[in-house]
């Protein structure tokens, strides 16, 4: 039978009161497994771990109603939440201690009799400040400009653009009027201070009234929408022109192409499986379909762009940035990473890929959609 642990019990472990015990069950946040003969609540390993994604999260700073599309996520699993609260926690360690060396900076100045500028004041809790720090995900997922010059230029000449998917922003034009929509909690806390303003709220029910915006975009984002044709009629919707950046995830478009799906993960396909074909999504919004070439030497870390840097995937805050490595679990991430540590070290990987070491770009099945 199933340990339990009673409500005081499971209060004092977790340092909260019974009380925020009893309201978190009444909001539905964390309800107990199960009551006693004499009507108490008893916490069994699921409720616990639950309250514990509660909890660090909330010791985040997050809402209690972020809180809960976060923890019930149904794409998420303990594992993911863990490699999201990590990355969080090691971001708001890093934050804090630059701005303790800020601060040390500033009190050495001050003991030499001088006051320090304005100027450098500021860029103590500034954006400067932020730029040096952070967790995974913004120190591999930057914004590779020769992407995200073919993306801009699909903009045309709109001058106001809703970014769908946006998480941390990567890809906002800097010269447009961009407004912004993430879902996800956890993207939303990681955009810089001078970012897009950001909508909490999902690609399938845009809060926008009809031909709201000159054109919409959606970076990387696709594969993550619960209902994608939805969410791009959505985009059509609301805007007069739609540029999507996705991948075409039929066996010739991708997975047979990449080596790393094709040699090493390849259950990669099962991820994929039911999901709308790229030729789905373009023939929803009537878009033209480009092909987009990944430089060798890419900026931003998504799942295809180490193709001639292999020694890449073997280092754990790389796969972090990518939702795959979590989707596919850790036994078949050890595989992989363990097979091709070996293939590297013994020359096998070379071998087999020989020909992609005299190329400059490689095309890995990315497309970019563009209705107009």
């Amino acid at each position: 039978m199933e340990e339990h642990l009673s409500v005081g019990r499971v209060a004092g472990l977790a340092g909260v009161t019974v009380r925020t015990l009893h309201h978190y069950d009444r909001i539905g946040l964390v309800q107990p497994s199960a009551r006693t003969p004499a009507g108490y609540r008893a916490y069994a390993a699921g409720a616990a771990e639950r309250l514990r994604e509660v909890l660090a999260y909330r010791r985040l700073g997050f809402g209690l109603r972020e809180i809960a599309e976060l923890v019930d996520d149904p794409a998420t699993d303990a594992v993911a939440h863990l490699h999201r609260l990590r990355g969080l926690l090691l971001e708001q360690r890093d934050r804090a201690a630059a701005m303790v060396t800020a601060i040390d900076k500033e009190l050495e100045t001050r003991a030499m009799g001088k006051r320090t500028a304005p100027e450098e004041q500021l860029k103590m809790f500034g954006a400067q400040l932020y730029e040096t720090i952070g967790s995974a995900y913004p120190a591999t997922r930057r914004t590779e400009p020769r992407i995200a010059a073919r993306v801009w230029d699909a903009l045309g000449d709109a001058r106001t653009v809703l970014n769908v998917g946006a998480g941390t922003g990567s890809y906002e034009p800097p010269d447009r009027d961009v407004t912004a929509v993430e879902p996800s909690a956890v993207m939303r806390a990681q955009r810089p201070p001078d970012a897009a303003p950001c909508v909490a709220a999902a690609a399938e029910e845009l809060p926008f009234d009809d031909g709201s915006f000159d054109a919409a975009m959606a970076f990387s984002t696709v594969h993550h929408w619960r209902d994608p044709i939805a969410g791009l009629r959505e985009m059509r919707r609301v805007a007069r022109r739609v540029v999507v950046f996705t991948h075409d995830s039929s066996d010739s478009g991708w997975r047979q192409r990449f080596w790393l799906t094709r040699d090493y993960l390849p259950e990669i396909t099962g991820l994929v499986a039911g999901r709308p074909s790229v030729d789905r999504l373009a023939d929803a919004i009537g878009a033209r379909r480009e092909p987009v070439l990944i430089p060798w030497d890419c900026a931003d870390g998504f799942l295809e762009a180490y193709w001639r840097r292999p020694e890449a995937y073997l280092e754990e805050h790389v796969r972090r940035a990518v939702s795959v490595w979590t989707r596919v679990g850790p036994r078949a991430e050890q595989r992989a990473v363990h097979r091709l540590r070996d293939d590297l070290s013994s020359g096998r990987w070379t071998e087999r890929n020989r020909e992609l070491l005299a190329l400059d770009t490689a095309e890995l099945g990315l497309r970019l959609l563009v209705a107009e």
